[in-house]
């Protein structure tokens, strides 16, 4: 529970989750990739105070926790969004325009490598490979493969995301 500005007590349905996390791994060795993955699960991402509150409650230094979540690429330390843009660069995909997909992408939601747009609707994110060289060049927007493509069919691609 916290407090609003009206003095009333709100409940704070995350904060519950990650105390139920913390439950089930209590006192289990090996906790610290689980409890981060079901934290990122909750909250989308991780955010500083919640690292914190793991290693509090794991009883293990910040500096391990955060030495986990920076080696590992399935963790975030910055808010993600609802649809994650994978774009292949791998040999097929480039010797097919896969860059040339990748600025068509860069152009339309007007962001870097890695970034997420400011409306938190899309990240966008170079892969090295996605499996499906036949395809190329490819993105995958979540689960949904796109291959075959033309930089002119990405505006009518990402419209089916908003």
């Amino acid at each position: 529970m916290s407090q609003c500005c009206c003095g009333e007590k709100v409940r704070d349905e995350k904060l519950e989750k990650l105390q139920e996390v913390f439950k089930k791994y209590k006192n289990k060795k090996g906790a610290l990739i689980p409890v981060l993955q079901e934290a990122q699960d909750i909250y989308g991402y991780l955010p500083e105070e919640v690292l914190k509150k793991i290693a509090l409650e794991l009883k293990v230094p910040l500096s391990k926790v955060y030495g986990v979540v920076t080696f590992y690429a399935q963790f975030h330390l910055k808010p993600r969004g609802r649809n994650i843009i994978r774009v292949c660069l791998g040999t097929a995909c480039h010797v097919r325009g896969g860059a040339k997909i990748f600025e068509k992408l860069q152009e339309e939601l007007q962001v870097e490598d890695g970034e997420t747009t400011e409306d938190l609707k899309f990240t966008l994110e170079s892969v090295a490979c996605i499996g499906a060289c036949g395809l190329a060049p490819v993105i995958m927007v979540n689960d949904d493969t796109h291959g075959r493509l033309t930089p002119d069919r990405i505006p009518e691609i990402l419209a089916q995301y908003k």
